[in-house]
């Protein structure tokens, strides 16, 4: 009970220090991406891209800002509440789904049969899948600490306060975590619900993975302005002096 009382105050603590407005396009975008990967955008043999690839980095890109600024733990603590808000949204859009009634795309339906099946396509994408949701989380949580911890090693190492000692241990942080989280997602839910092969899992793991990090490399320079932005402006000192006092 005291550790997880201490547990507590630290959490308190943490999010009266993060600025909202990081914490709120963190959330969003694990929200609109897990909603958006419902959608393909091209597809073979051996690769696969959908719409979620677009959104994902943004999730990554917040971790490495709130890691540089507040530490390894704030990151994958962060990670996690932004996990537990998905899911909660992930229940909600279910219960909704299941409510009777019709989407907007019913009315210019050309047909009753068509509007109804294009309103059962809508319940069932915004109704999600349990096992999907669980992969994705699985994947999310372990693949989160992971680039924490990576980020916080590297940083402690090679950071010299430039954007490309940023970029340095995002990029190798982000990599691997979201080699991380493709490949455990592509084999919880693709490889044993989709029939997927694991050439299949490791090939699409590994272009995906190139595919986020290529676009969080152009918005790397939005991170470490940010990141640099907080530090100058003390934002975050009440945590960070909390956590030493605490150490």
């Amino acid at each position: 009970m005291k550790y997880l009382k201490k547990e507590w105050e630290d959490y308190k603590v943490l999010l009266n220090n993060v600025p909202a407005m990081v914490l709120s396009v963190f959330v969003l975008s694990v929200v609109c991406m897990n909603l958006m990967a419902n959608k393909e955008l091209y597809s073979s043999q051996y690769f696969c891209i959908n719409s979620g690839l677009a959104l994902s980095w943004i999730s990554f890109l917040c971790m490495d800002c709130i890691c540089k600024r507040f530490g390894a733990k704030a990151s994958a603590k962060i990670s996690m509440l932004v996990m537990l808000i998905n899911i909660v949204t992930v229940i909600v859009f279910k219960l909704l789904s299941m409510t009777p009634g019709h989407w907007a795309a019913f009315f210019s339906a050309p047909n009753v049969e068509v509007g109804e099946y294009i309103n059962d396509g809508l319940n069932a994408t915004f109704g999600g899948t349990w096992y999907v949701v669980l992969g994705s989380s699985i994947a999310m949580l372990v693949s989160s600490v992971v680039n924490a911890v990576l980020n916080e090693a590297i940083g402690k190492k090679t950071d010299n306060g430039t954007f490309g000692a940023f970029a340095f241990r995002s990029f190798v942080s982000t990599g691997i975590g979201q080699w991380i989280d493709n490949f455990l997602f592509s084999a919880l839910v693709s490889h044993v619900f989709f029939g997927w092969n694991w050439t299949q899992v490791f090939i699409c793991s590994i272009t995906s993975m190139i595919i986020e990090l290529a676009l969080e490399a152009v918005f790397s320079p939005v991170g470490y302005r940010v990141s640099k932005n907080w530090e100058a402006a003390g934002i975050g000192k009440t945590y960070i002096e909390y956590r030493r006092k605490a150490a």
